[in-house]
């Protein structure tokens, strides 16, 4: 297949570089790993390409011709085109990435994004009001807009074509009556397509490519998309869409450019020692720029994030990102509350029975955070977690839902939405409105429900990938994690288990951390220690504290369980443990 963006690129990971890789032998531990997968050689080759010319076509959507033919004319006759994009990260970094493709064949669009606290979530009346007032002709949402038929039909009225771009589920009676819609997740689409996957900004970036080949076609140079793959990568892995092949190449591909990136907003994200490596680690991306992406639009408005991702100055960029770090330093001291009120609140439910699902609810909390406390009761309690605060109309309560294990979250809150004023979302997670009075109703429908689902497909299991002895980790293990990356949603990072070991020392930092180290327990193992960290584990459920690991590991046997990194620190680097928990069995 001809990939127009890959005109600049030569990747040396193609498929006979992987075979050979294979031929060579990767360390007995990755060997294992892809052994436990079931995967086979065929599997582990496309695993680890990077060979973009073996992608699925990405333009094959249904709505892709109409949606592709409006923007062609649109640019032709010089019309006013917005994007509208939802305020995470998802939404953030396809409208960046239809501002600078836009910005390559020099057409200026306008962008908007609505405030979760006024407009909320979605396209609205109000949107297509001010889009029309600020004489846009064409309007293109990005990651949202498929349940919004309401708003279809009054941009219809209004005289405003309006094309949706979206990933999530198709869960309307119809679809909006919309010029076009481009989702893989639509209704018609065929179930097994292998574009279900793509994020919202991978459905954008299948838009731009539609729109470079056609404008080629009429005989214009267009510049190589291959750039905006960058922000694929970040709204892939912090939107958690699925690493199948297709979206493992996509991000590969991302992560791979960012560190020489050619846009200011990108790099601003990242320290110069950080860009000094040849790939930045997905992790990056999960635990650091997405979190700053989204603090603004948790608190207030996004538009401090898009503006710093649009930007081509390096003195704005920085001035932007100063105020996401402001923002996410407030985002955690609010999320720290909500949290602990939510988790307290939820353990004064317990009776001593299973524990089926962590429902909660408190007038006052900040809704900006309400979702990731709901994946902080889901790590905590192994179970799902749904958690309401007040919405601004009276009577009104939202929530945002975590899925635990395999549970499908989305099909099980379906089967409640006659309690619900406004739902949306996918099989991991979702957000929802409805009465305050319906509450109880919810509740018991809910627990009724997962009551009803085998224990092991609802519960968040405390699983591991491999068990590994202690003399296994090394440099080289640790190089060869890296060719499996990115990690995220259906990739995880593995968790190796480890026993055979003893606790030498260990820190307390801020007095919730933990520094650990550790040396096997049989002295004729001669390796240097292993250094680990946990975070935030003093406090957390469940979870031993370091000095009764310590004092009973004379008599027992302590267990770890862990991912496998390396720390780089003042141009040093060391192997790390990153420690999620450690259990003590008797001998």
């Amino acid at each position: 297949m001809y990939n127009p963006y890959m005109e600049t690129t030569t990747q040396p990971t193609q498929k006979n570089h992987n075979q050979s890789q294979q031929k060579s032998g990767l360390h007995p531990v990755i060997l294992r790993l892809f052994e436990k997968r079931g995967m086979s050689q065929d599997e582990i080759v496309e695993f680890l390409s990077w060979d973009l010319k073996n992608l699925p076509e990405l333009t094959e959507m249904m709505g892709m011709d109409e949606a592709a033919d409006r923007i062609l004319k649109a640019i032709e006759n010089h019309e006013h085109i917005g994007i509208y994009g939802d305020y995470d990260v998802d939404g953030t970094t396809s409208c960046a990435l239809f501002w600078h493709f836009f910005d390559m064949i020099g057409f200026k669009v306008s962008l908007i994004q609505p405030s979760r606290f006024i407009e909320g979530y979605g396209l609205h009346a109000s949107s297509i009001d001010k889009a029309v007032d600020d004489g846009i002709n064409l309007l293109i949402t990005v990651d949202c807009g498929i349940t919004n038929n309401e708003a279809a039909d009054y941009a219809k009225e209004k005289g405003l074509d309006l094309i949706i771009t979206d990933h999530h589920k198709d869960a309307r009676d119809e679809m909006p009556n919309a010029l076009a819609v481009v989702n893989p997740n639509r209704r018609d689409e065929p179930e097994d397509s292998p574009l279900r996957p793509l994020a919202g900004v991978g459905v954008a970036f299948a838009v731009c490519w539609e729109v470079r080949k056609r404008l080629e076609n009429k005989g214009q140079s267009i510049p190589s998309l291959y750039p905006l793959l960058q922000f694929v990568a970040v709204g892939t892995i912090c939107d958690l869409a699925k690493l199948t092949p297709m979206n493992l190449k996509l991000v590969r591909h991302g992560l791979k450019q960012i560190p020489q990136t050619q846009y200011a907003g990108i790099r601003a994200f990242f320290s110069p020692e950080e860009r000094k490596q040849k790939m930045i680690p997905s992790e990056k991306l999960s635990f650091n720029v997405g979190p700053l992406i989204n603090s603004k639009g948790r608190l207030d408005h996004p538009e401090k994030a898009l503006n710093l991702l649009i930007s081509s100055d390096s003195t704005e960029a920085y001035e932007n990102y100063s105020h996401l770090e402001v923002s996410n330093k407030e985002r955690k001291f609010i999320q720290a509350e909500v949290f602990q009120s939510a988790k307290e609140q939820y353990l004064k439910t317990f009776d001593g029975s299973d524990p089926i699902v962590a429902i909660v609810y408190q007038e006052d909390w900040h809704e900006g955070v309400i979702g990731i406390v709901a994946s902080k009761l889901v790590e905590s309690f192994k179970v799902p977690a749904i958690v309401f605060t007040n919405a601004e109309q009276e009577g009104i309560i939202k929530a945002s839902a975590r899925s635990a294990g395999d549970l499908n979250i989305f099909n099980l809150l379906q089967e409640c939405s006659d309690l619900f004023a406004k739902f949306g979302g996918h099989k991991a997670a979702a957000g929802l409105s409805m009465p305050k009075e319906n509450l109880p109703l919810f509740r018991e429908k809910m627990e009724g429900l997962l009551r009803e689902i085998p224990l092991i497909e609802r519960t968040k299991g405390e699983h591991y990938d491999l068990e590994i002895a202690p003399q296994e980790i090394n440099p080289k293990l640790v190089k060869e994690l890296d060719l499996l990356e990115p990690f995220g949603m259906g990739n995880e990072k593995p968790i190796f288990k480890m026993k055979g070991i003893k606790l030498t020392n260990y820190d307390l930092l801020k007095d919730v951390h933990v520094r650990w180290s550790f040396a096997p327990k049989d002295p004729a193992i001669k390796m240097p220690p292993l250094k680990g960290i946990s975070f935030n584990y003093i406090g957390s459920f469940n979870k031993a504290h370091p000095q009764e690991i310590f004092t009973r590991q004379n008599n027992e046997e302590i267990t770890a369980y862990f991912t496998l990194g390396i720390n780089r620190f003042n141009g040093n680097e060391y192997i790390q443990l990153m420690v999620d928990r450690i259990t003590i069995d008797e001998i």
